[in-house]
């Protein structure tokens, strides 16, 4: 799935289960601590490693659809940018 499918789908959740759509430094925080869970799950070796990676992505999508951003064309553009650079 790419993110630019993903994102929308990911907002329509939260619209539908009344999950936070407005308050983005909350967004962030919850980010971090996916980020958190995600550093442990990998220290300690858990199989739970992709869900927590998981859940990053789905709050990185979900602030960018607060923000107006389309993380799909984000990623892509910044990808480009990445692979022009010099070595």
């Amino acid at each position: 799935m790419d993110l630019s499918s993903l994102q929308p789908l990911v907002w329509d959740n939260k619209v539908r289960k009344g999950y936070n759509t407005t308050d983005v430094p909350l967004e962030f925080c919850m980010l971090q601590e996916k980020v958190a869970a995600a550093i442990t799950a990998w220290r300690k070796g858990e199989e739970r490693l992709g869900e927590e990676l998981a859940d990053v992505v789905l709050y990185v999508t979900s602030i960018a659809e607060m923000s107006g951003l389309d993380m799909g064309r984000e990623v892509a553009v910044k990808v480009e940018k990445n692979a022009a650079r010099p070595d």
